[in-house]
């Protein structure tokens, strides 16, 4: 049977586990064995973190009454035999809503209120601030507790057309997406602005985040979850009603919001949900699946996607069945086949890029690891031929011996100014690297757009605006890319001078990679693009709202030039590491070979006794090399099944 997105899930999560597990005994090993330096350490850090921290985020996006978190419901939550997020008639998730897991948090569901709108801090911000928050404990061995505090997010008051408007939920130019004003003059808007539910729910516990979002006003009116939240989504999950198709809204949500220009992309699943509809008893078998596979067909067609992207299901049949363990009504409802669309489209793709950055990573680990044990094998091998060419010499020769390596000593003592010199160019021209990804650089052009988009009328230049500022961004990227590569050849050539004046083995570490970057943020302008056709112009023509479309602008913006710092800071940490590990390891070498000599000096035994402890130390090394080429290997093919035999006693074997 196929592997469900659950168990794919399952699986997903043993692999995580068991890599830290490994990336810590090899952080351990390094240790003990002296090959731990700080370039070293903050790459392990960087992957320890990157394993633990690993979240894939799958989004459901849906107008109202679609059945979502009926969807949610069966593919997440079924094992509690019973609903936990709401999906009674009507209109339900009110907010969008993230489920995810903080084990430094009790569970909980916590609430914004709709009111923080009426601020300029940003959905990120708010976030820091707990306590602004109305905090909701949760009992995860009561699913009765769970699903009466889950109600909440369906939630709304009643305010004053006025207070809509503020709100954002009010638009004079759009009567037809506004609420229904009642008898009394007041309008429905949600009580909450967002939801952040944290519970140990198995599957969220390994890393998965679900962001439940509501209708097309609600999505349309915070800019932050249109522009940050969805596109950052590694799978975004359309649902529609199968009896209708496409509508309008449903459209509009998915031009505006959802298209993307990678058509191939599996990232983007389209759900034809409440097939059941279409069972009909005056219908045969083969009738129904060919009115829903005609469906499915128009469906593709408008959305421009291919026709597999397309899923029928039945979320509510599916939810019963799991809940009755009714295997044919399962295969009926189709939601496996959903399932295994999520774990091998969107799971198996994000398996292969974490797969792909650790490979990349461990290799350069094992190199900056190797060259400590390369320069080590190398002393010895000077070291031996300098002992056996004392064979047999007289006192005055080796007198003389020591004074050559004391000569040695000081001439290397004093090229520490030209090192440092060398350090201080390094330094300096890393600093205008920094001060171009650094966030003043980004302030100053935000700033520049929030003083573009407040100029009075419709916002027709508003792609202008963001053009302008986008380019600024690029260039300021290719700027800092070229100092790096200056950076790169400075460290190259000086890396080879000191190579042939000391006989070091330095080596300049890769070059970031910055174009990367620019790509982020070509993905960046082209989400925002989307957000900013005419459909918009009249909500960008209010300042407070320009304001909200910048500020989420900015926290994504965050993001990804601090990823690039993160990057430059690493290089820059392998250079330096790499230099201050050869000048420790090239002192102790003058001590072990004065050491040496003062021993053949005292005894005459002790040339003999000294060479055969080198030849010992050389055997040594060639163990160490094989260990670390073991335990490097380990960590790029560790099984993705959870029963494979526990890492400890794989490690304790080969130990």
């Amino acid at each position: 049977m196929a592997t469900s997105f659950n168990e794919q899930f399952d699986q997903h999560g043993a692999w995580r586990r068991e890599f830290a597990l490994r990336l810590k005994l090899l952080s351990e090993w390094l240790k003990d064995h002296d090959l731990l330096d700080s370039a070293v350490e903050e790459r392990l850090r960087r992957l320890e973190g990157q394993m633990r921290s690993d979240k894939v985020m799958v989004a459901f996006v849906a107008e109202f009454s679609r059945g979502k978190s009926e969807l949610i419901n069966a593919i997440f939550f079924a094992g509690y035999k019973r609903r936990i997020m709401p999906a009674s008639a009507g209109r339900t998730t009110m907010c969008p809503t993230e489920l995810g897991y903080d084990a430094e948090v009790p569970p909980c569901l916590r609430l914004l209120p709709i009111e923080s709108r009426l601020h300029p801090q940003p959905l990120m911000e708010w976030r820091m601030v707990p306590e602004k928050w109305l905090r909701v404990d949760l009992d995860v061995n009561d699913p009765a507790q769970l699903a009466q505090a889950f109600e909440k997010v369906s939630e709304v008051i009643r305010v004053t057309v006025d207070q809509a408007k503020a709100l954002g939920f009010w638009h004079e130019d759009t009567p037809e997406d506004n609420p229904m004003v009642g008898p009394d003059g007041l309008v429905e808007v949600p009580k909450w602005r967002h939801a952040l539910i944290n519970i140990a729910h198995p599957l969220l516990k390994q890393g998965l985040v679900i962001l439940d979002t509501p209708g097309l006003n609600a999505i349309g009116a915070e800019p932050e979850l249109t522009v940050n939240l969805i596109p950052q989504a590694h799978a975004v999950v359309f649902i529609l009603a199968a009896d209708t198709g496409v509508t309008k809204s449903d459209l509009a949500i998915w031009r505006e919001h959802l298209i993307t220009e990678d058509k191939d992309s599996d990232s983007r699943l389209v759900v034809l949900n409440k097939i059941d509809t279409m069972w009909d008893a005056l219908s045969t078998p083969a009738q129904v699946h060919a009115q829903i596979e005609r469906q499915r067909a128009i469906t593709a067609e408008i959305l421009g996607l291919r026709q597999d992207q397309v899923i029928p299901v039945s979320g509510q049949k599916g939810l019963v069945a799991k809940v009755n363990n009714n295997a044919d009504l399962l295969q009926a409802s189709r939601l496996p086949a959903l399932e295994q669309a999520l774990a091998h489209g969107v799971l198996g793709q994000r398996q292969k890029i974490l797969r792909s950055s650790v490979a990349t990573n461990i290799h350069e680990l094992k190199v900056e690891s190797g060259r400590v044990i390369g320069i080590r094998r190398r002393d010895l091998a000077e070291q031996m031929v300098e002992l056996k060419g004392l064979r047999g010499k007289n006192t005055s020769v080796i007198k003389h011996m020591r004074a050559r390596i004391e000569q040695e000593q000081a001439d290397f003592d004093a090229s520490g100014a030209k090192i440092h010199a060398v350090r201080s160019v390094h330094l300096k021209l890393l600093r205008e690297v920094f001060d171009l990804l650094g966030t003043a650089t980004m302030k100053v052009e935000m700033t520049e757009l929030t003083t573009a988009l407040r100029q009075p009328g419709l916002k027709l230049g508003v792609r202008k605006a963001y053009a302008r500022t986008f380019d600024r961004l690029r260039e300021g990227l290719r700027r800092a890319e070229k100092v790096s590569q200056e950076i790169q050849t400075m460290l190259t050539g000086t890396f080879r001078q000191l190579n042939a004046e000391y006989g070091f083995a330095l080596q300049a570490p890769r070059e970031p990679d910055l174009a990367r970057y620019e790509r982020d943020l070509d993905l960046v302008e082209r989400s925002h693009n989307q957000y900013l056709g005419v459909s918009n112009a009249l909500k960008l023509a209010q300042p407070e709202f320009a304001d909200r479309l910048v500020r989420a602008l900015a926290t994504r913006l965050r993001v990804i030039y601090e990823s690039a710092l993160g990057e430059v800071e690493l290089w820059n940490k392998s250079a330096a590491a790499q230099l201050d590990a050869q000048l420790r390891e090239r002192r102790r070498n003058f001590g072990r070979r004065l050491e040496a000599i003062e021993r053949i000096q005292q005894a005459a035994s002790g040339l003999d006794d000294r060479i055969a402890e080198i030849d010992s130390q050389e055997a040594a090394l060639d163990t160490l090399d094989a260990k670390l080429a073991e335990l490097t290997a380990h960590l790029t093919s560790i099984p993705s099944m959870p029963d494979a035999e526990p890492v400890e006693q794989q490690v304790l074997k080969t130990a």
